[in-house]
């Protein structure tokens, strides 16, 4: 295991207030091998509180890769996700909901299959928890929920801003629109106890050496020496969190949140622009290396937007984030 992480888990463990409410409880956990779903599989791993974990997913050697010598204590189950979770007759206490896409270039070439897997497998999930009656579900929806928003206002949990409804982009935040609508709805007709967890861009150790997320690629500029270019002018402004503020997050909200409410999960004295993130990594990682702009629209970025979000609500749930930017990207960089 990269050793970044394994300090990042041992953290974990010994500051995670409500392990025992976890202890002996079952997980049925989607999209387990992306960033956020393989942390959480680990950090729940590392609880020892023995917790069964049930993992659907596309990919079983991908599986074996990511989580390795673990891989003899989870339930693995390789698949179509929907066809997957609609023939599963097994009971569960929890159910966290992290399967959707990320990459931008691929929701711009596939919006029919983004927006669809978004919403057939919300549903079927919301559907399951119906039938057999769980603790608690949380959906892992993203800060895109939001559309443009372009002032640095404040940003709670009512707010909404403007979706381009013809853009083949759109398919990713309309989809997670449509999904928390599903989650709110089923929680209200058919008293399913479903939360959500609205992530803001979420970075830590873990991640992929191909990830083509912004922040990666940030990261991988300052190791490897090589100039940092901006393809969209840098102005899009959001805060960050490192992947074990978003676990204990994610958990917060599984564990106390409310039903069919949402609850964005940040760190909000990270709030920074794209531009002036690229000159914070050069100026602290490698001073070596320059920042270049070469605008390319067809890169399959989310429109310019302002995003500074308000914690306030999950923080109400006692939750409170650790690590800062600068210790974010330091650990990032390390792992790498």
């Amino acid at each position: 295991m990269n050793a970044i992480l394994k300090r990042d888990l041992d953290e974990f463990v010994h500051s995670f207030e409500l392990a025992n409410e976890l202890a002996d409880s079952s997980f049925l956990i989607t999209g387990a091998t992306g960033l956020i779903g393989s942390t959480l599989v680990h950090s729940l791993l590392a609880l020892d509180k023995k917790i069964k974990l049930t993992l659907p997913v596309r990919s079983l050697s991908k599986a074996n890769d990511i989580f390795e010598e673990d891989i003899k204590y989870l339930n693995v189950i390789e698949g179509d996700l929907v066809d997957i979770i609609s023939n599963i007759s097994e009971k569960y206490d929890y159910i966290i909901h992290c399967a959707s896409p990320t990459s931008g270039s691929f929701m711009i070439k596939y919006p029919v299959e983004t927006f669809a897997l978004t919403i057939e497998s919300t549903k079927v999930l919301l559907e399951y928890s119906r039938k057999h009656p769980i603790k608690s579900m949380t959906y892992i929806s993203s800060l895109e929920y939001y559309g443009e928003i372009l002032s640095d206002q404040i940003v709670d949990e009512m707010q909404s801003g403007y979706i381009d409804p013809q853009s083949a982009r759109s398919c990713y935040p309309l989809g997670k629109r449509a999904a928390e609508y599903l989650c709110v709805s089923y929680a209200k007709e058919y008293g399913v106890p479903v939360t959500i967890a609205r992530l803001t861009q979420t970075l830590g150790a873990g991640i992929s050496i191909n990830d083509h997320r912004l922040f990666a690629q940030l990261a991988r500029c300052a190791v490897q020496g090589n100039d940092i270019v901006l393809h969209s002018d840098g102005e899009s402004s959001k805060p960050y969190c490192y992947t074990m503020d978003s676990i204990c997050g994610i958990l917060y909200i599984l564990i106390k949140g409310i039903s069919g409410e949402a609850y964005n999960v940040a760190n909000p004295d990270t709030y920074i622009s794209v531009k002036d993130l690229a000159y914070f990594i050069r100026d602290n990682f490698n001073k070596n290396i320059n920042v270049r702009f070469e605008l390319n629209p067809t890169m399959g970025y989310a429109p310019t937007t302002k995003l500074n979000l308000s914690v306030n609500k999950l923080m109400g749930l006692n939750w409170r984030p650790k690590y800062n930017l600068f210790q974010m990207f330091d650990r990032l960089i390390k792992s790498l």
